[in-house]
């Protein structure tokens, strides 16, 4: 399978500032011109149909991960929440990430959390967004809208154990060149709803009409390779089959292609994960 094959690249932070600064102005330029209707509307009453809904866990214990970053990402994630909670999503509208959460900073709340970079892990201010941006991304891809930008990781940094969606069904965030985008190309309208327990992130995409087909998908093509420069690179594509009402396959379609260097031994010690 094609894919990453040189080695992680190690930009000085000059070159990431210059970059950042760069994407950064890009997008809001992007933001404005003529042509995309962004959504922007919410609405406190619910859509009737639950189109697809899925939650993940605030925690998880991880080696070499402080707890008091995860605890900080559960504030981040109520704050963002806070801000995509209701939106409406209608024909012909595009939801953006980050159009919608807009900058997390100190001064609107926003803590240090995690925040992966080139395969490390740092404290950020509004680390831990990419848990609600996965969320959004795997209910997206269970409904009929349309996912037009999506960033895969480009590190694997945990292990399988424990994990309930495969490999690569998640997509990174970063304020705001690196965004994910859904558009509505179908005739209604619909909604999303994300919330917080103590222990769960929760999201649903709602909808008005009820929907026709539903969704299962799956992974395919699955690889480790060995390579040159020492390290391992994991390989998959996600594919969704798609079912009637009547619960009968009409169509198998491909979704994305991952590739991602790996952060742990392939056959690492379950006492080591």
């Amino acid at each position: 399978m094609a894919g990453l094959s040189a080695p992680p690249k190690k930009r000085t932070k000059l070159r990431r500032l210059l970059g950042k600064n760069f994407f950064t102005w890009k997008r809001y330029i992007a933001w404005r011109l003529p042509g995309r209707r962004f959504a922007n509307t919410r609405l406190k009453e619910q859509l009737t149909y639950v189109a697809m809904e899925h939650s993940t866990p605030l925690f998880r214990r991880l080696r070499n991960v402080d707890m008091w970053l995860q605890h900080n990402k559960a504030t981040n994630l109520r704050l963002a929440a806070g801000r995509l909670n209701g939106v409406l999503l209608r024909p012909g509208e595009t939801f953006s990430f980050w159009r919608l959460v807009g900058k997390p900073t100190a001064k609107k709340g926003y803590l240090p959390g995690m925040v992966l970079c080139e395969g490390a892990f740092y404290p950020g201010t509004g680390g831990g967004l990419c848990q609600l941006a996965n969320l959004i991304y795997w209910l997206a891809i269970h409904t009929p809208l349309t996912v037009t930008e999506r960033w895969r990781h480009n590190y694997d940094v945990f292990p399988d154990s424990d994990r309930t969606q495969p490999f690569g069904s998640g997509a990174t965030v970063a304020y705001n060149y690196i965004d994910l985008q859904v558009r509505n190309m179908t005739n209604t309208a619909f909604q999303l709803q994300i919330w917080l327990d103590g222990e769960h992130l929760f999201g649903c995409w709602r909808c008005a009409e009820p929907q026709q087909y539903t969704y299962r998908v799956y992974e395919a093509d699955h690889a480790i390779t060995h390579e040159w420069w020492g390290g391992y690179l994991r390989h998959n594509v996600l594919r969704r089959k798609c079912f009637n009402a009547n619960g009968n396959e009409v169509a198998d379609e491909f979704l994305v292609e991952n590739h991602a260097i790996m952060m742990y031994e392939p056959l690492l010690p379950e006492e080591n994960i």
